[in-house]
């Protein structure tokens, strides 16, 4: 069930606006460091991290991020739940929730068969392992000191089944590479309280076919994994519109492009749609390049920079 007094907490503290970061994972922590800074900086209310087998561990990278910084909230999207059991991913989640208060949410989620293989385990019965760790981590036991704001906890979501298993044991969804249509679907799956946490990619181009490639260049490996091709199917593209690269009406869809206020209109859009925040996520150019995007769209958004 929500947790309401978490929900609540977080939408008093956190703006519209936050950012995901593919590459993080990867970088140094110096340039790491830049980085978050230079978020919070902006005015941007929130960091969300991935996490893959070959990159850096989700919780201690969150650690990292928030000793780095003094007001962003970090997200991971996703913690594996594959690759630690729901106590230990409890009790370091609650770490650092407590270390760091109010400035941690929790985002797990089933990953994809591909990683799953890579870390040796069998990508089965993803629904009853997301449900039966939710119901592992609720009632986990952390004797150490607790976090004076509670900490939430949403899923990586796509489906009607996993979003609706969002709201009933956890404290929302965290949605990527999706439509605004799907968001409005979203929030009617979810209800009114839980939250809404979404992800939309772009690229700052005017070019067309610059644009577009990319964009593809971003959607490539996603749109060769069965998760993301059951949800795009479910979201209304065909397979010819998945296939080969993904089709221009596919592409335009999932990836805003254009103008800063051309990507303005579509994360307002998902806003609108019912979400609670819009993580921007930049998926073209060298690292700086991308914190050059995230500037530009901090003055389009009209964020406040610390």
């Amino acid at each position: 069930m929500t947790n309401l007094d978490a929900v609540s907490a977080w939408r008093a503290s956190n703006s519209s606006w936050g950012v995901w970061c593919t590459d993080a994972g990867a970088w140094s922590a110096d340039f790491e460091r830049k980085y978050a800074r230079e978020v919070e900086r902006l005015g941007y209310s929130s960091l969300w991290i991935p996490e893959n087998p070959s990159s850096k561990e989700s919780l201690v990278h969150a650690g990292l991020l928030l000793s780095m910084t003094e007001t962003l909230s970090i997200g991971t999207g996703i913690t594996s739940v594959w690759a630690r059991d729901a106590v230990a991913a409890h009790n370091g989640a609650q770490a650092l929730a407590e270390a760091y208060d109010g400035r941690f949410v929790l985002g797990l989620g089933v990953s994809h068969r591909v990683l799953n293989a890579a870390r040796g385990y069998e990508y089965a019965t993803p629904y009853t392992t997301m449900s039966e760790y939710l119901s592992a981590l609720s009632t986990a036991t952390y004797d150490a000191p607790q976090a004076t704001t509670a900490m939430p906890v949403v899923i990586g979501a796509l489906r009607d089944k996993m979003m609706a298993l969002g709201a009933e044991k956890a404290d929302g969804a965290h949605t990527y590479m999706v439509t605004t249509e799907h968001t409005a679907h979203a929030r009617s799956v979810l209800g009114a309280q839980p939250l809404l946490i979404v992800e939309q990619s772009y690229v700052l181009a005017d070019d067309e076919g610059e644009a577009r490639r990319l964009a593809r260049a971003h959607l490539s490996w996603y749109l060769g994994q069965p998760n993301y091709q059951s949800s795009l199917q479910a979201q209304g593209f065909s397979e010819s519109d998945i296939a080969n690269g993904g089709s221009d009406h596919l592409v335009d869809s999932l990836v805003a492009w254009g103008s800063a206020d051309e990507v303005e209109a579509r994360v307002s859009a998902h806003l609108a749609a019912g979400a609670d925040q819009v993580l921007l996520h930049p998926v073209f150019g060298t690292p700086d390049e991308q914190i050059d995007a995230l500037r530009t769209m901090a003055t389009r958004l009209s964020l406040t920079p610390r």
